[in-house]
């Protein structure tokens, strides 16, 4: 398969309410299911809101009820379903993004990256390590949020054999409205920059701070062109079909990846779930 209906689920989201969170998803969601898209894309920490209450609210890793929601709706949708999750595991608390399969298996990244301004870092525990999935014969580099802002992170790392490691970039958000204009800007830098489709899902509504968020959800090409542009403010389900064929053309039309610049990152290795 070359081609990955991919739906982004942009959505109000009660304080800190798991329960009526899950349910109100699944009303928005409705009958959607893989006669209608592979991948369902929810924002970050749909569950709660971006809450700083961590030891209150992140669930345990082997028993949480909203990732057994997250596997309970991919079994039942038949379709790959992701969305980031304030989670405890060994006495560590993280903000986890949890891609979950229809055949029940479940794959994880940690978000790097955690926003200082809002003391994430003092809540939660940094993440270690690159992630990338594949599905539908799209490699996809997954993201949370504040990761969006640092390039290095989610730059394409080639190989002498592999000139790209992955075709999209997943990133989940809580992304206030008054910065929206970063959120939409670095979407379409991160697509241009790594020759790849960008899939960027953010809340809307107001938190329990009074913090508003305008959605903005995008899922663009890698040109940065919009195939679907969620706006500012209105919640909104939609889908759209990308193409690795086409991807394919586009790099070779235009191979500007073949004058980047070498680097490496880390020492710490990329891990990849083959979830085609």
């Amino acid at each position: 398969m070359t081609q990955l209906r991919t739906t982004l689920v942009q959505c109000d989201l009660h304080w800190e309410d798991p329960e009526t969170n899950c349910r109100r998803l699944e009303e928005q969601l409705g009958d959607l299911d893989s006669a209608d898209t592979d991948l369902i894309v929810l924002p970050e920490m749909f569950a709660t809101g971006f809450t700083m209450n961590s030891r209150e609210m992140a669930q345990p890793m082997p028993s949480s009820s909203v990732v057994a929601w997250l596997r309970d709706q991919a079994r039942q949708r038949r379709c790959v379903v992701t969305g980031s999750v304030a989670i405890e595991e060994g006495g560590r608390y993280f903000n986890r993004l949890i891609w979950a399969t229809p055949d029940g298996e479940l794959v994880h990244y940690d978000k790097r990256h955690l926003f200082r301004m809002a003391g994430e870092h003092e809540r939660y525990a940094m993440g270690d390590r690159r992630v990338i999935v594949e599905l539908k014969g799209f490699r996809i580099l997954l993201s949370v949020c504040y990761d969006l802002r640092f390039p290095v992170w989610l730059r394409q790392q080639p190989s002498a054999s592999a000139p790209f490691e992955y075709d999209a970039l997943l990133c989940v958000a809580n992304w206030p409205a008054p910065r929206r204009h970063p959120w939409r800007v670095l979407l379409q830098a991160r697509a241009i920059e790594n020759l790849c489709a960008v899939i960027g899902v953010n809340r809307v509504g107001e938190d329990a701070r009074g913090l508003g968020y305008a959605g903005d959800s995008m899922l663009l090409d890698a040109r940065g062109e919009a195939l679907i542009d969620g706006g500012n403010g209105e919640t909104m389900l939609a889908t759209a079909t990308l193409d690795r064929d086409e991807l394919e053309t586009f790099r070779q039309r235009f191979p500007a990846w073949q004058d980047a610049d070498g680097f490496s990152l880390m020492d710490t290795p990329d891990v990849t779930g083959d979830l085609s």
